[in-house]
């Protein structure tokens, strides 16, 4: 009995969302879309997240970079803790490099695409 109702249920709700999903249903719903803007360039959009993604990646690079700095300053002349600072810095300045050469390629690829 349960099972029954279970799949009746869910005939009746796979009904409902296939009749709400479709464009003229939701049209006359909802009525238009409103334009907000925006480009309906995939190859633009798809570039732009990238390019935005590889922008917060440079910063945090930036901000690894500025707290391993101050890790080293505040380590008071512990070795240990200079050299865990200055590995940090170094990959932190590798890291930013590779991410700034993804840049100038994605970029490069983006103007002769």
């Amino acid at each position: 009995m349960i099972t029954s109702i279970r799949h009746k249920s869910l005939k009746a709700s796979a009904v409902v969302f296939c009749w709400l999903s479709s464009a003229p249903a939701a049209l006359a719903m909802f009525g238009t879309t409103p334009d907000i803007g925006g480009s309906d360039d995939i190859e633009g959009t798809v570039t732009d997240i990238i390019k935005n993604f590889l922008n917060l990646m440079a910063l945090l690079a930036v901000v690894i970079i500025v707290i391993a700095g101050v890790r080293m300053v505040l380590s008071q002349g512990e070795q240990e803790a200079v050299e865990k600072s200055k590995k940090t810095i170094l990959f932190a300045i590798i890291g930013l490099i590779v991410i700034l050469l993804a840049r100038a390629i994605v970029q490069f690829v983006a103007d002769f695409v």
